[in-house]
């Protein structure tokens, strides 16, 4: 994968496949410290400590149709080439949480990409039977997009919708341009 937004919707499509009713997805960019660090954080049915220790293994999978995993193991390897650190966290019917952390400026640190796409995605795809909160911060200065917010605020039109996900893209670039230039 080249960017680390596919891998962030490769991880999502996982959660949901584990019947995770809520995700949360945070990308925080600290330059002063040189640090990026995205989270992933679902509700879904979890793992237990069996499973757990196979999860990284690329050759290991619990879906039924597609019997190879590299999610998680690409995650982790690009956080590696990177000198980042990748740990996940999982409780059985409780929920799994993923945490990669790359060493910002590394000339082997993947781009984040295309966070916009990915979460219209996400809220085509997925939108109806799951919320997805997004926070997305760069050296202070933060973003906040919350389907459960917008779903009240839409008042029984559909989140899924193109005109309302045309809409909600213009958005998120809107902002992630905002703290992206500091304004």
């Amino acid at each position: 994968m080249r960017d680390l937004s596919l891998h962030i919707l490769d991880i999502v499509e996982n959660s949901i496949a584990a019947g995770a009713k809520k995700v949360e997805i945070t990308i925080e960019e600290d330059t002063n410290k040189n640090l990026l660090v995205v989270k992933i954080k679902d509700n879904g049915k979890g793992m237990d400590k069996k499973t757990l220790t196979k999860a990284l293994d690329p050759f290991f999978s619990t879906k039924k149709i597609r019997r190879i995993g590299l999610g998680l193991s690409m995650l982790a390897r690009a956080t590696k080439e990177a000198e980042g650190s990748f740990d996940i966290k999982s409780k059985k019917g409780r929920g799994t949480r993923v945490t990669a952390k790359f060493v910002y400026d590394h000339i082997d640190r993947k781009p984040i990409g295309n966070m916009a796409e990915t979460i219209i995605v996400l809220v085509a795809s997925n939108g109806l039977k799951a919320d997805f909160i997004y926070k997305h911060s760069k050296n202070g200065k933060s973003f906040l997009f919350d389907t459960r917010y917008l779903k009240r605020k839409l008042n029984g039109v559909l989140i899924n919708q193109p005109e309302v996900l045309e809409l909600l893209k213009k958005r998120i670039l809107r902002e992630l341009k905002r703290i992206q230039e500091g304004t």
